[in-house]
């Protein structure tokens, strides 16, 4: 049952945890991020390489490429090349850098793929910023995720660190509020990876360098811009798979029902 508000919520109590703002922006930002990531697969299959620098010139080399040879797909790092035959470079009989399946759309259409990705980034942009002023004006920012002095020494950072790698979740009370990995992995994803995502995508068209030069600068022209805006994509992907994975070790039911209805059951105290 939900407890009064005069009582400590302990264990096993039902508490409202995600106010409305908060899961509403959510569930915006989880459906245009995979559309966009899946979209940007199918833009960077129509060049899968990458390059440093201002051009990219067909004759440069690049620091990533995916591709085929002789039937063979590959991934090539720097110097290093790895086979990825059926996975990358090549699919079912089919050259392509990343395959239909993680791709929208599924066959290979440049002009969709780019229509897709930037209809949805209206979609991740503008609720974003909504969700930036409504953080700072109800403090939600200020509240939920700064961390304390506290929770950044670094011993009790690595404690959290030790708890988590041994799937030991916060229990009663303080399940309720966010823990120091959390915050800094949101405050990553919402002022770090986001923004610069959003930023290297303006840079790669030609007419935002036009009226807004300097983002050229920033990011050491057009093609540097491409790989940092790919590189945080991976990054993304990385967090969208960790997240998940906590969600379903943590109790999936009671995640998503904090994240659907804002309501959560604090976990009780289990023994050492």
């Amino acid at each position: 049952m939900a407890f009064q508000a005069s009582i400590a919520p302990q264990g096993g109590d039902l508490v409202y945890r995600q106010r409305r703002p908060v899961r509403l922006w959510h569930w915006l930002n989880a459906l245009s991020v995979i559309v966009m990531l899946m979209s940007g697969l199918m833009i960077f299959n129509a060049h899968p390489q990458l390059y440093w620098g201002q051009y990219g010139a067909n004759h440069e080399r690049p620091w990533l490429q995916i591709g085929s040879t002789d039937d063979r797909g590959f991934l090539r790092l720097g110097p290093m090349t790895i086979p990825t035959t059926g996975v990358l470079g090549i699919s079912k009989g089919e050259e392509r850098a990343f395959p239909a399946l993680v791709t929208i759309p599924s066959g290979y259409d440049l002009a969709s793929a780019r229509q897709w990705h930037f209809a949805f980034a209206w979609l991740l942009v503008v609720p974003g910023i909504l969700f930036w002023l409504w953080s700072l004006i109800g403090r939600h920012l200020q509240r939920d995720l700064a961390p304390t002095v506290d929770e950044l020494r670094p011993r009790n950072l690595w404690r959290d660190i030790k708890d988590h790698a041994r799937l030991r979740f916060h229990t009663g009370e303080a399940a309720r509020r966010y823990n120091i990995l959390q915050k800094l992995s949101y405050l990553g994803v919402l002022f770090g990876l986001l923004p610069a995502m959003v930023l290297t995508g303006l840079t790669m068209s030609p007419g935002i360098d036009a009226a807004w030069p300097w983002l050229l600068d920033l990011f050491g022209g057009r093609q540097s811009a491409r790989s940092i805006h790919f590189i945080c994509a991976g990054l993304l992907v990385g967090f969208i798979v960790v997240h998940l994975l906590m969600v379903l070790l943590a109790g999936p039911f009671n995640e998503l029902r904090s994240i659907v209805t804002g309501w959560y059951r604090l976990p009780e105290e289990k023994p050492r």
